[in-house]
């Protein structure tokens, strides 16, 4: 009988930080979660303006790691065998160095500020490991994951062809476009909106020069701004996982949700039984980004996953714990 081998995986983000805990089968290759959580902090909070994490951002994200050591801990998973990644607002800030002697304070290890492409491939990884062997999508496919701070692009077949990390995430949109003296623009005006439409389109234009968008045949969203919409498009009382995951949302209604996102008050979008509380401002940045995407590339519809980077960085982490037990 073959042994499981148990890893516990942190993705920390601009708006939000994950948990995974999960055992591998060495012989499926499967993952089997055990433990999958997430916190909004919003580490990125003013890192466009500034280019320092803020003291509040840091304290959100240390309590959100205190949680998690301590799930860690009961769940048993020696120290080796857990991996912190931190992307896009870590890679920016000047004052990155608060951030990793937090984290190895509370976790014992050092976070990894994995550059853009490196991000791209373990989305891609954990993104199409289900999907390689189905029928029913043409190849390549287009993996695109939506961040707080930039959304990464990636093409291939059953590994990377090309990746690219642009700057254009649902926060630094927001922060950048969505803003008037400091707050959030409630309900953006067609200027701001045009503003962010500019935006991503000259984003797309830079990922287009390493990335062929055009050859893709079957699109794959990731992160939460695209499952909320796909949430939303299932027309469901509460978040469902389960439901969301490689659930299709076309472009006809992403379109739809998105002029009826634009066009609500802060209220109305908080009022949507699936729309987590620290989504309700920055999801029409993200919407917008999606639907960029999919005019670009002439997308009918987009599959939604919910495995995604926090999925490749575990299998990354279970492949070199076996690595290391068969050297041994």
């Amino acid at each position: 009988m073959s042994r499981t081998t148990r890893v516990a995986a942190i993705d920390c983000g601009t708006n939000s930080i994950r948990l995974l805990i999960a055992d591998l089968d060495p012989e499926t290759g499967e993952l089997t979660d055990l433990d999958r959580r997430m916190e909004i902090v919003r580490l990125g909070q003013g890192v466009d303006r500034t280019g320092r994490l803020a003291p509040e951002a840091l304290e959100r994200t240390f309590a959100a790691c205190r949680d998690y050591a301590k799930a860690i801990r009961e769940r048993g998973v020696p120290t080796e065998r857990l991996r912190f990644v931190a992307t896009s607002a870590s890679r920016d800030a000047e004052n990155r160095d608060d951030f990793v002697r937090g984290v190895v304070d509370i976790l014992g290890v050092e976070p990894e500020v994995i550059t853009g492409d490196q991000e791209a491939e373990f989305s891609f990884t954990g993104a199409t490991k289900e999907l390689t062997g189905r029928a029913d999508l043409e190849r390549p496919f287009l993996v695109v994951d939506i961040g707080g701070g930039s959304t990464e692009f990636v093409v291939g077949d059953t590994s990377v062809r090309a990746a690219r990390s642009v700057d254009v995430g649902c926060v630094r949109m927001t922060e950048r476009h969505l803003t008037h003296d400091g707050e959030i623009t409630e309900t953006p005006t067609p200027d701001q909106i045009r503003a962010i439409r500019d935006d991503i389109a000259a984003a797309l234009d830079e990922a287009a020069q390493t990335v062929p968008l055009t050859e893709a045949r079957t699109l794959v969203g990731l992160a939460g701004t695209v499952t909320t919409l796909a949430a939303i498009a299932l027309d469901l009382d509460s978040y469902d996982s389960a439901a969301i995951h490689h659930s299709r949302l076309s472009y006809a209604r992403a379109r739809e949700i998105t002029g009826r996102l634009l066009s609500a008050t802060h209220e109305a979008r908080a009022a949507i039984p699936v729309m987590h509380p620290g989504r309700v401002d920055v999801i029409n940045a993200g919407a917008l980004v999606l639907l960029a995407v999919m005019e670009r590339i002439g997308a009918e519809e987009v599959v939604v996953s919910e495995h995604d980077i926090l999925d490749g960085i575990a299998f990354k982490v279970a492949d070199d714990a076996q690595r290391a037990g068969e050297d041994g």
